[in-house]
Parts: structure tokens; sequence; C-alpha cells
């Protein structure tokens, strides 16, 4: 394919240098014309064919659409037109989320030829913002883990360490991020599916809060099937992505309410309660043994909190009064075990009660098991 922009030496060690840019390194380069999309989608292509065997992070490559999407993306530049902050950019979407014309699987043996009519909410914002889907990315099955291997695909690394997973259960999306496949790619949260995989390959992941960004078209519910209690209550979509910056304009992009409930309630921000950092008041806790960290954790986190202090904030350790975590904790472990164990197979379930004497985590899994089979009889 004959590309937008003359092949110079300088131009092409300019694609190079864009390998691990971030999202809106790639859309400011595009816009300026330093780099045609249609080159940006050639070097991302390059680079899969190159290391994604290793990897195996893309589990499913639309290498004929993103081109054709990239070159119209060039063409609507040339005549002035921006579709929105992510024109012409590669990205990725976990193989979770419905995909029309492209296979979605979630990893699970009985979708493997699974191939959408339509978008994900997620997916169809994404494209109107301007982005180049080149592929879908691993998961275990179902999303239902905190490691990314299925038995349709197979295993992911880590980009950085073949002997090291990259986390789950968003895992092939950290992974092409990681290694250079792509620029920004939306994953799903329900017990650390987007933020484990980020920490886990050196990434920038986030959670939003419950509902900001629309689930519609994600796989747990299965195709056609309602959503239910279970599905609700903890389960988000959410971005990973190379920087902070990428993540505020993946969660503009993608955030937001869909007909009907746009009309009842709108998403915006309140103002900030004060103008200075030194009006605020805050509290912390490096350690908890609900939530350990490593030295290295621990010494960024104490620097994080000298620096508050150095530029004026009120700063005092421990929980709040009246938080407990223990009891926060065991509320999530509750809802997650039954979110979880309601995608799980009748012979896991009986193994998961069996094991209701064994200690208190695992019998607050069979509680919340038990709990959700009598609600659903």
């Amino acid at each position: 394919m004959t590309n937008s922009h003359p092949a110079t030496e300088a131009h092409r060690a300019s694609i190079s240098d864009l390998t691990f840019a971030s999202a809106a390194a790639a859309a400011a380069a595009l816009r300026r014309g330093a780099v045609s999309s249609v080159e940006l989608v050639d070097h991302v292509l390059g680079r899969i064919a190159r290391h994604n065997p290793t990897v195996n992070a893309i589990v499913t490559l639309d290498a004929e659409g993103a081109r054709k999407r990239a070159a119209q993306a060039d063409r609507a530049l040339e005549r002035g037109q921006i579709w929105g902050p992510l024109h012409g950019v590669p990205m990725t979407i976990k193989d979770t989320y419905e995909t029309a014309g492209l296979r979605t699987t979630a990893g699970a043996p009985f979708l493997a030829q699974h191939v959408p009519a339509r978008d994900a909410v997620v997916v169809d914002r994404a494209r109107r913002a301007g982005a180049v889907i080149v592929g879908k990315t691993n998961t275990p099955l179902l999303a239902s883990d905190w490691q990314s291997y299925n038995e349709v695909f197979g295993r992911t690394d880590n980009p950085w360490s073949a002997a090291h997973g990259p986390g789950g259960s968003s895992g092939g999306c950290a992974a092409a991020l990681a290694a250079g496949l792509s620029y920004l790619s939306i994953g799903s949260d329900i017990g650390g599916s987007t933020r484990i995989p980020a920490g886990f390959c050196g990434l920038f992941g986030h959670k939003p809060t419950l509902g900001v960004v629309p689930l519609d078209g994600h796989i747990p519910p299965l195709p056609g099937t309602p959503a239910g209690a279970f599905l609700e209550e903890l389960p988000v979509a959410g971005p990973l992505a190379r920087s902070a910056e990428d993540l505020r304009i993946a969660l503009e992009v993608l955030g937001g309410p869909t007909s009907p409930r746009h009309a009842a309630w709108r998403w915006s921000l309140p103002a900030a309660r004060h103008a200075s950092i030194r009006d605020y008041r805050l509290r912390f806790v490096i350690d908890d043994p609900y939530c350990p960290v490593t030295s290295e954790v621990s010494q960024r986190l104490r620097a994080a909190v000298d620096a508050l202090r150095g530029a004026g904030a009120t700063v005092e350790e421990g929980w709040p009064q009246g938080v407990n975590p223990q009891a926060q904790f065991e509320t999530y472990a509750y809802l997650l075990f039954q979110a979880m164990d309601g995608m799980q197979p009748e012979e896991a379930k009986a193994t998961i009660r069996a094991a209701a004497g064994a200690g208190s985590f695992q019998s607050l899994r069979a509680r919340a098991l038990d709990d959700r089979f009598h609600d659903s009889a």
C-alpha cells in the first residue's frame, strides 16, 4: 500500500520513535502530518507479525479492516476533518467486547466461532472517536481469572519476561501495549482485571465508577442473555494505556449514559472543593494485612506522602474514623464470589461448597454461592 507521506529516512525514524509513545502523542503526530494513519497501522502490524507469536497478546487480527479504516482516516484528515481525539490511532479491544464482523470469544470454546453483528457500546464509541481497531486481545475463560490463558488461544506471556504472566483478565490488553502492538486498549474489571495487568506490565489502568462506562455488549453475560443482578454490582469497563493523559482521553470518549438513561442523568464531575493543596486534609495507609505492598512500592508511596506534605497539605496516617477495611473487604469478596461463581460450571460450584469449612475465605465464597443459589431458586 502506498504511504501518504514521503518515505524519507527522517520520516521512518519518526515512526520508530512513536513505537512506545502514548496514544495522545500518536494522535498529535497524525494531526500535524508527521506520520499517516496507514503508516502507523502498518508499523503496528509489522510489530504484531514479529512479536505477537511469542507474546500471544492479540488473538484475532483484523489487518485488512485496520488498513481500510486507516486509509479513510488519512483521506478525512486531508479534507480537514478530524473524527475525534483518537483519529487514526491503532488500538485493541479485549476479547470480551462484541465487535461487529470480528470474532469475539471471551476465551470460551463454545464461543470460538462467535461473530457478532453489532459493536459493544465502548467499541462503537472508540470508532466514533476515530480509533483504528487492529484486533482483539486475550483473556481467560469468561474473564474470570487473574491470568490470561484459555483453551481457545492458549497463554499470553508478559512482554518483559516470558517466564511471567501479564495478569488478568485484561492481560492481553496490557501485553499488547507493553510490547508496542497497540496505543490504547479497552479492558474490563470486576476484581482487578485492568489494574493487575497494568501493574504487572508497567502501564496505567483505570477502574471507573460503576456505571460510568456502559458494559452493553460485554461477555459475560453470554450473548442474548440478561446481565442479572450478580453482574451489575461490581464489573466495569475501563481503559489501559501508557499514560495518565491517555486514561483521561479514553474515559472522556467511553463514558456517559446510553439511551434511555441519558434522559435521567448526565456525566459530569463537580468542581474541586478547594483551589489550593494547602486547604486539603488527607489520610493515607501505606500497608494493610488485606493489601500488603512490597518495600519498593512502600518507598514510592512514602515519597508521594512527603511530596504532598512539602506542598502544604495536611497529611495524617491511618484509616478515617468509621472506616472498617475488614468489613469492606468481606462485603467486596462476597459480591465478587457471587459474580464469579455465577459464571462457573456446576462441578466447580460443588467443590466450592465442599470447601466451606476450610477457612474463612473459602467459607465466605461458599456462603456467597449458596445465597445466590437460593435467590435464584
